[in-house]
């Protein structure tokens, strides 16, 4: 399938500012196909990978003709570098284990032919373990990914990225769906390397921890995942994602302490 068929026909498009889809990737090959698919009809499509040891970047090129393989240096830097190869006159910012409803695409389409803002949040509706999580803090989950190329970038940090935007944000009704932890082994994995990641940018500003403080963030965390933010009302897999969330946030300051030298002491 070429690249010119799965972006479309220009005269089959509506009349709007062209858009560009942005994403990075690193050993996504069970997801890149299903999330491209979803953005098909977009003008252009950047992929940045950072050296996957799977078929991601052979499974993009049979999309895109814009595959570019490079190092790793964090979230933001790394979403910058795809922002910078972007052409378009507006952005869609999207990760590999993400989808565009046909009933987004068409609200998107909609508000670039007539835009009244210079970035738009969406609702993204994610999964855990296979089910979509009502609750937990995970819903309606407003995430900013529309955006109007050369009003916004992303924040220059390892993890925890934000989109900073100069101008007006408006709001879309449809929602993202995102295919998050689809395995108990995913969880931990991502957990491990999120958590080491947050460590080491806390530890770099100066920040330090002791054993009690890793405790407290577990304890509240739960609090706020399961009691607070009504993960409760999500069932079984609230408790787990509760549990699981209260983990990542232990063993981040954990790792903070034994950074800080405090774990011997």
């Amino acid at each position: 399938m070429s690249a010119s068929s799965i972006n479309g026909n220009p005269a089959e498009r509506p009349a709007r500012p062209s858009l560009s889809v942005i994403l990075i990737t690193r050993n996504e090959a069970d997801n890149i196909a299903a999330c491209l698919e979803s953005v098909a009809w977009a003008d252009e499509i950047i992929v940045v990978d950072s050296g996957s040891s799977d078929e991601t970047a052979a499974i993009g090129r049979r999309y895109t003709l814009h595959v570019q393989i490079t190092d790793w240096p964090g979230f933001g830097p790394q979403k910058n570098r795809a922002l910078d190869l972007a052409t378009g006159e507006w952005v869609l910012s999207i990760d590999a284990d993400e989808r565009v409803t046909p009933e987004l695409r068409a609200e998107i389409e909609a508000v670039l032919a007539a835009p009244a803002a210079d970035a738009y949040e969406m609702p993204r509706l994610s999964s855990y373990l296979g089910q979509p999580m009502r609750h937990s803090g995970w819903w309606p989950d407003y995430i900013t990914r529309l955006f109007r190329r050369g009003s916004a970038r992303f924040s220059d940090v390892r993890v925890h990225e934000k989109l900073l935007v100069q101008g007006r944000t408006g709001r879309l009704r449809n929602h993202l769906v995102h295919y998050s932890f689809r395995s108990v082994e995913q969880v931990i994995a991502k957990m491990d390397a999120y958590s080491t990641a947050s460590a080491t940018a806390m530890a770099a500003r100066g920040r330090s921890a002791g054993v009690g403080k890793a405790v407290l963030h577990g304890f509240f965390t739960f609090l706020r995942t399961y009691v607070l933010r009504a993960g409760f009302l999500d069932g079984r897999l609230g408790f787990v994602l509760a549990i699981s969330n209260a983990e990542g946030a232990y063993y981040k300051y954990l790792k903070l302490a034994e950074r800080s030298g405090r774990l011997s002491r």
